[in-house]
């Protein structure tokens, strides 16, 4: 009896996972508002006058109101499988990565992306991409793929890390040259050199870390599995836990205005708010969102969430509200 309910537990779990990633009919890229409320988002950009958000099926959407209505931007050619992350070089060339080592670029803003690298045979995801100026720029993903472009993202190449097939989660740097790269397992590499030399650092946690912030040259702040959160001042040779009272993993972040600190935000619609000094002001949800994979602040003090359930604006969604609403820990 038991080995059928296994069986059984075995084809229900075949069954989502085919549901899944089974491509949907492709939709109208007509100029028409799409509602984003059902949406995977798993990342979003803020450039200014125009906001992007990458996701489900290969979705890119650009919103140029501040995210309340979205356009589905023309993807060349559309392979209507997941998007990961994006990140720009400036305000006209973006790079944005995904399943089966797919890469991205536009050159216009965002209205229109071309496919520059594509590996269907290896299934292997990129999972980040972090830009260092407007011609090099780094995408990342599972079992340590690591890849540079040095002219804006038209020409790649691999660069071997020591990572032991590590996943690759999230990249953060200066201009000084400092850089920082997390991943699974508690993986932290950090450079000194503009990448040209990486160190491992000790291991202070055994789960994955999916986001890596640098606040100053030598405060940093990474984040993952767990409400897990840890910042160093040092440029990562100690680590400091820090209890924000949530166990939901964390998933994404953005820098607040005015070096006022980040808002990291996760799964159960959970938020973390930090000070530009790494230290907690406190948790809160937002109740309905669900899984919440990326943040930013539009307009100055607006901050769009984005995640399972598309992008939300909230009408007292903003960097002051968020502060005032997050003094304490929640009660659970």
């Amino acid at each position: 009896m038991r080995q059928l309910i296994a069986y059984g537990v075995c084809i229900a779990v075949a069954a989502i996972v085919a549901l899944a990633f089974t491509p949907r009919g492709v939709m109208n890229a007509a100029d028409t508002a799409l509602n984003t409320d059902r949406m995977q988002i798993n990342g979003l950009l803020n450039l200014g006058k125009r906001q992007v958000a990458v996701g489900e099926r290969g979705t890119i959407l650009i919103s140029d109101d501040r995210g309340q209505t979205w356009q589905q931007a023309n993807v060349e050619p559309q392979r209507q499988i997941s998007l990961t992350a994006l990140t720009a070089l400036n305000t006209e060339q973006l790079i944005a990565v995904g399943q089966d080592g797919l890469i991205l670029r536009s050159s216009d803003g965002a209205s229109s992306w071309q496919e520059v690298h594509y590996e269907p045979d290896a299934g292997e995801p990129l999972l980040g991409v972090w830009a260092a100026s407007a011609e090099q720029v780094f995408v990342f993903g599972s079992y340590g793929k690591f890849y540079q472009s040095d002219d804006a993202g038209q020409r790649w190449r691999d660069v071997a890390l020591e990572v032991d097939r590590s996943h690759l989660n999230a990249m953060a740097g200066g201009s000084d040259g400092r850089r920082m790269l997390v991943g699974e397992q508690g993986l932290v590499m950090r450079s000194a050199d503009n990448g040209q030399h990486w160190q491992q650092l000790p291991t202070f946690y055994n789960g994955s870390l999916f986001g890596v912030i640098r606040l100053t040259a030598q405060r940093w702040v990474t984040y993952g599995m767990r409400g897990h959160v840890f910042v160093t001042d040092n440029f990562g040779e100690q680590w400091q836990a820090i209890d924000v009272g949530n166990t939901q993993p964390l998933y994404g972040h953005v820098l607040l205005p005015d070096n006022s600190g980040v808002l990291i935000v996760g799964a159960g619609s959970s938020m973390v708010r930090l000070d530009g000094q790494g230290r907690l002001l406190g948790t809160s949800r937002q109740p309905g969102l669900g899984t919440l994979t990326s943040a930013i602040v539009v307009g100055g003090d607006q901050v769009l969430v984005a995640g399972e359930r598309g992008v939300y604006q909230g009408s007292g969604n903003s960097v002051a509200a968020l502060g005032k609403g997050e003094q304490r820990h929640e009660t659970r």
